[in-house]
């Protein structure tokens, strides 16, 4: 997917969102953090009250689904795009993303972003459906539905 917001404004800072709760977000998230930077870059969990906060027009169900970057002129890279400006947001792997930058190596990119959905889906959750403490449920037939919190037998507490 093409980056939306600004277009032609240069990169130089971004925003990774990113499932806190997925064991597969938060090991890529610990290695990003070790590896040295070309452009500086927060990490920040998907769907949290600073994510929430600090961009208030994003689909945030959406950023729970695949991986979001935002750069600071608000270009907003979904999937496989954003693993490529990550990437390339990186000292030692600027390269590779200017190699996954062609069509063919989007191809390559996007095959990579399926293939880290698909480990998610089985890896982590086994096949089954994943509840999240904030209410977010994935499920691999229906994708994401939202259940308040404390609402799921029906019986939701009182304010």
């Amino acid at each position: 997917m093409a980056p939306t917001g600004t277009v032609g404004a240069p990169v130089r800072r971004l925003t990774v969102l990113y499932d806190a709760e997925c064991s597969l977000c938060t090991h890529v998230r610990d290695w990003l953090l070790r590896q040295p930077l070309l452009v500086p870059m927060e990490l920040v969990p998907a769907a949290s009250e600073e994510a929430r906060r600090r961009f208030p027009g994003l689909d945030h169900g959406a950023c729970l689904e695949e991986v979001t970057a935002v750069g600071d002129a608000g270009q907003v890279y979904r999937g496989a795009a954003a693993w490529v400006v990550v990437l390339w947001a990186l000292r030692d792997h600027r390269r590779l993303a200017h190699r996954l930058s062609t069509p063919a190596g989007a191809r390559l990119a996007r095959g990579a972003a399926l293939a880290a959905a698909q480990w998610r889906r089985a890896g982590q959750w086994g096949g089954g459906s994943y509840r999240r403490a904030d209410g977010w449920v994935y499920d691999p037939r229906l994708g994401w539905t939202y259940s308040p919190p404390g609402c799921g037998d029906g019986a939701c507490p009182t304010r």
